[in-house]
């Protein structure tokens, strides 16, 4: 009898111990599902609102300033592709910033790492379609007036939601669908758009043809390289630093500015840059900081570009690209005196309208998402409040 009040003793006791304790458990989760998360997304949000900034600032003024070379007296191809790639070591110093940060020794991460080998061949691959498509893009500012070049790089959000779709499985929505046929129109609009003497004066309706075609394969190329970048990004290297970012950076331009140089030199356009200089309209030292600041502004776009894409998505950062062009048009009728005719506006309005018909989607998916981690938090703690 006494061993039975004893066992039993034991066992009020044990269940006073578990009602004390059941209150205190969930008091931790709820925190913890109350401020960390907070803390992160607010931290998440500075730093997605750093990189657009980045890339809205570098693209508009990159753009501006390589227009400025070749109205001004510049003429080398293969010198205004290799301002926008050899400007990399301005981001040395953070490069060595962040590896000299603490590390994570979490053993997971390390044995998951990709070899040497895996990594090469990712950036020489990347850097290649870099350099070809910094290239193209080349010769599309070179013969457009920048209003109608910037317009056809809306186009570029068309051709990243097709790469997306093939490559990171991205799904096709009908505001998605909306935005791409709205881009194409925008894009297609320009076609028929004669701009023999929208301050492009001397060149040709063939050299514009070209210009028109180059612009548009190199849009195609950059939704292409967004595209593998989010994948070599999730499937490959699988790290959420700032210099896994910076290394996707650094290495695909030391093997593009290689290809360029090479292009350079063997072209022979070389031996006219000393002439270039001499005959540049603003004179030599603006000819110098026309380079410099076009270089240091590609710099900045790419920071904010590859951060997008490693935050968010490839097609997130894309359209917060399309976002920032008409910004460009509408600054070159200031600078470059660039007519905005009627099927400029009109392509300008599709534009932004395919614009916001992505980002509602992509409100709609952000706002989905939470629902469901709501949803996921209340089903996950119904058990232990039954208990």
């Amino acid at each position: 009898m006494g061993e039975a009040q004893e066992v039993q003793l034991r066992i009020m006791d044990q269940e006073a111990k578990d009602q004390t304790n059941l209150p205190q458990y969930t008091s931790i989760t709820d925190q913890y599902c109350s401020t960390a998360p907070q803390t992160r997304n607010y931290r998440r949000w500075i730093r997605l609102s750093i990189y657009t900034v980045f890339l809205l600032a570098g693209q508009s003024a990159a753009m501006l300033l390589g227009r400025l070379y070749f109205v001004k007296g510049g003429n080398s191809k293969w010198m205004a592709t290799l301002v926008q790639l050899a400007g990399f070591p301005v981001l040395i110093p953070f490069y060595l910033i962040s590896t000299t940060s603490k590390p994570s020794t979490n053993d997971s991460q390390i044995k998951s790492s990709p070899s040497v080998t895996t990594l090469a061949l990712i950036y020489v691959s990347i850097g290649l379609l870099v350099a070809a498509d910094c290239y193209l893009y080349t010769i599309g500012l070179q013969y457009l007036p920048v209003s109608t070049y910037t317009l056809i790089c809306a186009s570029q959000l068309a051709f990243n939601s097709v790469f997306s779709f093939l490559l990171n499985a991205q799904k096709f929505t009908p505001f998605i669908i909306n935005s791409l046929v709205l881009l194409t129109i925008s894009s297609i609009l320009l076609v028929f758009n004669n701009e023999s003497s929208d301050g492009t004066s001397g060149v040709s309706k063939a050299k514009y043809a070209i210009g028109f075609i180059c612009t548009v394969a190199a849009s195609a190329g950059y939704g292409l390289v967004l595209s593998l970048t989010q994948l070599c990004f999730n499937k490959v290297i699988k790290r959420q630093t700032f210099k896994a970012v910076l290394d996707m950076i650094i290495y695909q331009q030391i093997v593009a500015t290689s290809v360029i140089v090479v292009g350079l030199f063997a072209s022979g356009d070389w031996k006219g840059l000393t002439r270039e200089m001499d005959g540049y309209k603003m004179g030599k030292v603006s000819y110098v900081m026309n380079l410099v600041g076009t270089a240091i502004s590609w710099q900045v776009f790419a920071i904010g570009c590859v951060g997008l894409v490693f935050d968010v998505s490839s097609l997130f950062s894309n359209s917060i690209s399309v976002l920032g062009l008409p910004i460009v048009p509408v600054l070159a009728v200031f600078v470059f005196n660039d007519k905005m005719g009627g099927v400029k506006v009109i392509s300008m309005v599709l534009a932004i309208w395919g614009f916001i018909s992505y980002a509602y989607h992509h409100y709609l998916d952000d706002r989905n998402c939470k629902a469901e981690k709501r949803n996921a938090g209340e089903v996950s703690k119904a058990p232990m409040l039954e208990s």
